[in-house]
């Protein structure tokens, strides 16, 4: 037995703490400053802010870049710590879903370390993630500022390109299994940019610029040169479609983050909603041409505070986005009248389709909001290959096969309205309509201005011609409404609006969701 006092530290003990403390930030303090001038958070900071107390278990963190040809060890320690990439498990969101649904695999790829660049030891770590991953069936945040591959490991001599690497490959794939939730700020490029886009939500900071290539390669492939700042700037990718969530700055990133994986995670405590159930008789205006707020009905449906939207700049017309109904996760997708009158734009199309296949590979129940005039048409829409993106929303729609809702607020009109519903009105579990719901083939006006053409043309004068036009619109009318299309077993009920929260409830409880 050894003589030597417990007090004392074993020198082996001394090195190992002195190495662990080297790759955290009290052992990195010059980093930690430069990262705090600019007013950003280190990758560690942001780890600690996203899990949970006392939960944290880390793979690799004594890593180094494959540089010991040409640094010295001791200098790789602190300036290449983790080799810029921490990953591990923890749990996140234990107290409100439990410990059983809390544990995460999470990357947090480090932008102090060689500029967040991918190196030899970087993408063992980062394939040694996925594959747990995977593995345990555990789903995934990752934040992903860095520079791209990295050129100057010279201790691998094995290697050409290293192209052969499947780290791109195995997190594509991953999404089959697991959510991915990939989260932003400052600059990301090349390989770290695939690894963002591949997410299935993307959350990204103002101060952030995302990008398929830096401007090193952009300069090296001849194509001119650019700050860092002009490639991909946030609000220009939040607006295409390749940020779903942007948000102000990095604590309220990783909050979202956190949010979001809520609703994979399963049902918390419900709440009620933020508006009292008879607001929702009001919502819609008496006169039917004019536009409303969908967003007012959406919260007072779901639990209060739980509306998270997705996508909210990129396909206006169509919203999608996560709700909770008494606690349980539903994903969502609405028109919104206010943008092109509800009208499904390509990119709506896109959006909405992306949507069902998430809410598919998850399994999250769906509920729908549907009030549109139909598919945008004409020459405009076409030239945006109209044809195949709206297509997709019937291909998505009909791969769909979890528990779907819908609700008819007021038009459901030709192919659109068919599309948000799973591609038919047979294809929910439950269809109801509000007394405002108006159906057709196509939208009223249009069906009178092409059934009667010629009796209108023949109409001398514009104002007589006017009414006998709104006289027909009102005959289409009253054929289509909701209760007419019930009667006719088109949908399966209308309903008082003051009572939707209670039907939807009955529903998903009937389908084994709630």
């Amino acid at each position: 037995m050894s003589s030597k006092k417990s007090t004392e530290v074993r020198p082996e003990l001394a090195a190992l703490q002195a190495r662990l403390n080297a790759s955290l930030d009290a052992g990195r303090s010059k980093a930690v400053a430069s990262r705090h001038s600019r007013g950003y958070r280190t990758a560690r900071e942001n780890l600690h802010d996203l899990i949970d107390p006392d939960s944290w278990i880390e793979w690799g963190q004594l890593a180094i870049a494959a540089q010991r040809l040409r640094r010295s060890v001791d200098d790789l320690r602190v300036a290449t710590a983790a080799d810029g990439i921490i990953t591990g498990m923890a749990s996140i969101n234990a107290r409100q879903v439990g410990p059983d649904c809390a544990s995460t695999v999470v990357i947090v790829n480090d932008y102090t370390v060689l500029a967040g660049t991918q190196g030899y030891y970087h993408h063992h770590k980062l394939d040694r993630a996925i594959a747990q991953a995977r593995q345990l069936k555990l789903p995934v945040v990752m934040y992903t500022e860095g520079g791209g591959g990295r050129p100057g490991d010279d201790d691998v001599k094995t290697q050409i390109a290293g192209l052969h690497l499947a780290s791109f490959r195995d997190w594509a794939a991953l999404g089959q299994w697991v959510p991915r939730i990939t989260v932003n700020h400052g600059y990301c490029f090349a390989g770290n940019a695939a690894l963002f886009g591949s997410g299935d939500i993307r959350i990204a900071t103002r101060a952030s610029w995302i990008g398929m290539a830096g401007p090193a390669m952009i300069e090296g492939g001849g194509l001119g040169r650019f700050e860092p700042t002009q490639i991909g700037p946030a609000e220009q990718q939040f607006k295409n479609g390749v940020v779903d969530i942007l948000v102000d700055d990095e604590a309220e990133a990783t909050a979202v983050a956190k949010q979001v994986l809520s609703y994979f995670q399963g049902a918390i405590a419900g709440s009620e909603p933020e508006l009292a159930a008879h607001t929702l008789r009001d919502v819609i205006p008496e006169d039917r041409r004019w536009a409303y707020p969908v967003r007012q009905v959406i919260k007072g449906l779901c639990d209060k505070d739980t509306f998270l939207e997705v996508g909210r700049v990129y396909g206006r017309s169509v919203i999608t986005g996560f709700i909770r109904i008494d606690g349980v996760p539903i994903g969502l997708i609405a028109n919104d009248c206010q943008q092109l009158g509800g009208a499904v734009d390509a990119q709506a199309a896109d959006k909405a389709a992306r949507w069902y296949r998430l809410c598919q590979r998850f399994k999250i129940p769906l509920l729908s909001l549907t009030d549109t005039p139909g598919f945008m048409v004409g020459p405009d829409s076409e030239a945006q290959a109209a044809v195949t993106r709206m297509a997709s929303m019937f291909e998505a729609g009909a791969a769909f096969d979890q528990p779907l809702v819908a609700l008819f607020l007021r038009k459901g009109y030709g192919l659109g309205a068919m599309a948000m519903t799973g591609g038919s009105f047979a294809a929910p579990s439950y269809a109801a309509a509000w007394p405002t719901g108006e159906f057709g083939g196509m939208g009223l006006e249009g069906a009178v201005r092409l059934g009667y053409r010629k009796e209108l043309e023949a109409i001398q004068d514009p104002a007589e011609r006017q009414i006998r036009f709104d006289a027909l619109v009102a005959q289409l009318y009253d054929l289509g409404k909701a209760t007419e299309a019930a009667t006719h077993l088109e949908i399966d009920a209308v309903i008082d609006p003051k009572d939707t929260r209670a039907f939807l409830l009955r529903a998903y409880r009937a389908c084994g969701v709630v």
